[in-house]
């Protein structure tokens, strides 16, 4: 969950690596470091905390003089967030700097055979192991050949890396290599870039080569060459990537969550317009006929966090819409619980990186046992774009901020899609119904538009809240999906205990945490499901609870039922998560700001989660 970054070219390097990791601090922010290569040899510095920190110390970047470097902002896995465990990281000499993301499984072993041939150990981190190996094959059997001694690495190391590297022998060249863990190569006339992540490259270009497993990039001021781990040369063509800078800054927003809640109107249009002509949905990128579709007999949706809960929403679309039965699966248990294939199942997996890594392997593990996999990814080019037999993306743009916003929204949108697509190619609705879903669909962006409008008295109901130390959200059906991830948002950008329940589930144990004060917030967007919302509200109330209810704009009861209430327009009831979703971003973005907490860095989180 780290990011790295690397350049060589003509401008000086340490600013250039700078600028990249505040564009990927993101992915991790209890450390950050750099590495640059003087004309003579390889200066580093490196500091706990955040980027600033390195900023302060290097006169941000006037410190290290050079035109080749690579740098790091951490995310710790093994070893605390210290100044020794931040990256690069060197070998004994000070001969060879790397910057790591993701984990070696065996550095133990490796570290023991290291320390046996005199090696010594300043970090509790694994990524020292990989300076050390260098070392051990560079200087040792390896002749001297920066290439041949980092094949022997990645045939050693095992588990997940995307890795930096310098030589100080080979000072105009940057080494790099992947296997699960996302890396790209930007190429610009101002050099070469390595990142983990498109926004880091933004401001030099947007050309760009997407680095696929078990791949080493080399890089000059003036070209770039891949190897496979035979050393043979690849060829590999650019893409051009098509975000625009700016949608990676925050544009005049306090925040980049309250930029990309804002921007979640065009992240919905423009993940349905490309799609709808006509009135007639058509998901070219699947290309599958009616037939092939009429014979899916099962979904499996697989995801993480918040896509998970785009996942649970799907359930009831695909089995709502579509009459196809569907499941939901935790893509970090997907495989161990020894899932049962069937012929004819599509397996969707959910990814706004597609860099996941338990998602990654949820795929791979269906690919194995013969299902097709579809991916709902918003990166093009990343590895489950990449590996999936279909892909379908989510044109949302970069999302920055941790909390995912504008992403879920366009997921959602894409789940709406294929639903749809899939009830007109089995019959399953009918020509009515099909043309008054699709109408609701093309409305969604204008009613979030509507809905942003009066964020003021979402902010002014926050802020009654700021010192609670408990929150439940409640729900039946798609209500409860949406009640998932409402409480997410808040607990990870709050922190505030805050759990999310099915509100059929009260009675069976949860109701005895209410008590004088406690907030309860109920969502009641499904119509046919007021009256036992209501009996869950008076539930909660009688023990003492203070409830918010969010509700659709032509309920004039639940005034009289909830103590405070927040209306949406009123949509088909299968879209209704794209709308009540909106207030609950706003109410955990103003919770957190109200605490004075850094509403795009969460402590502990990270952006993309890259390890298991």
């Amino acid at each position: 969950m780290c990011g790295i970054v690397g350049y060589i070219g003509n401008k000086p390097a340490a600013p250039v690596l700078l600028d990249g990791l505040a564009k990927l601090e993101y992915r991790g922010y209890d450390s950050a470091g750099i590495a640059v290569y003087d004309g003579q040899k390889i200066l580093m510095e490196k500091v706990k905390g955040r980027l600033q920190n390195l900023r302060d110390l290097t006169q941000d970047g006037k410190n290290l003089p050079g035109f080749s470097g690579i740098g790091h902002t951490r995310w710790a896995t093994h070893g605390s967030p210290s100044d020794v465990n931040a990256h690069p990281h060197f070998n004994s000499s000070g001969s060879i700097a790397v910057v790591h993301n993701g984990i070696i499984e065996n550095y133990g072993k490796l570290k023991k055979m290291l320390t046996e041939h005199g090696y010594s150990f300043r970090s509790e981190t694994d990524t020292e192991v990989l300076a050390h190996l260098l070392d051990f094959y560079y200087y040792g059997k390896c002749s001297r050949n920066p290439l041949a001694a980092l094949i022997q690495v990645m045939h050693k190391a095992e588990g997940s890396y995307a890795l930096g590297i310098l030589f100080q022998d080979f000072p105009e060249q940057v080494f790099s290599a992947r296997k699960d863990s996302p890396l790209i190569v930007g190429s610009s006339p101002e050099g070469f870039f390595i990142a983990s992540d498109i926004p880091a490259v933004l401001p030099y270009t947007r050309t760009v080569y997407y680095m696929d497993n078990e791949e080493i990039a080399v890089l000059s001021a003036d070209s770039v060459h891949f190897f496979n781990m035979d050393e043979e040369d690849i060829k590999k063509e650019s893409v051009t990537v098509e975000w625009d800078i700016d949608a990676a800054e925050k544009g005049g927003y306090e925040h980049f969550m309250l930029k990309e809640i804002y921007e979640q109107p065009k992240a919905v249009r423009d993940t349905l317009a490309p799609r709808i002509h006509n009135g007639r949905i058509e998901i070219e990128e699947l290309q599958m006929t009616d037939q092939e579709i009429s014979q899916i007999k099962k979904i499996m949706i697989v995801a993480c966090g918040s896509a998970y809960h785009t996942g649970v929403t799907a359930k009831y679309l695909f089995e709502g819409i579509s009459r196809i039965p569907a499941e939901v699966d935790l893509a970090s248990e997907y495989r161990y619980r020894d899932p049962i294939f069937q012929e004819h199942t599509l397996v969707i997996v959910v990814s706004q990186s597609g860099e996941t890594a338990d998602s990654l392997a949820a795929l791979r593990e269906s690919k194995r046992n013969g299902q097709t996999t579809l991916g709902i990814v918003n990166v093009v080019g990343s590895s489950i774009a990449r590996e999936a037999d279909k892909v379908m993306y989510t044109w949302a743009g970069p999302e920055i901020s941790v909390a995912t916003t504008k992403a879920y929204s366009a997921q959602l949108a894409a789940f709406y899609l294929l639903a749809l697509r899939f009830a007109d190619a089995k019959k399953s609705i009918s020509a009515e119904e099909y043309q008054e879903l699709t109408d609701s669909l093309l409305k969604l962006p204008q009613q979030i538009e509507e809905i942003l409008k009066d964020r003021g008295c979402i902010q002014r109901f926050a802020n009654r809240y700021l010192a609670a130390e408990h929150i439940f959200f409640i729900g039946r059906g798609i209500d409860y999906a949406i009640s998932l991830e409402g409480s997410l948002k808040l607990k990870e950008i709050s922190y505030i205990h805050s759990e999310a329940y099915a509100a059929g589930e009260l009675k069976h144990g949860t109701i005895s945490l209410i008590e004088d004060g406690t907030l309860v917030v109920a969502l009641a967007t499904q119509e046919q499901l007021y009256p036992k919302m209501v009996s869950n509200i008076a539930e909660v109330k009688t023990r003492g609870a203070f409830v918010m209810a969010l509700t659709n704009e032509n309920n004039k009861d639940m005034e009289q039922t909830a103590d405070y209430v927040i209306k949406v327009p009123k949509t088909n009831r299968f879209f209704a998560n794209s709308l009540a979703i909106i207030p609950l971003q706003l109410f955990a973005y103003y919770v957190s700001l109200g605490r004075g907490l850094d509403v795009d860095k969460p402590r502990n989180l990270a952006k993309s989660v890259t390890v298991e």
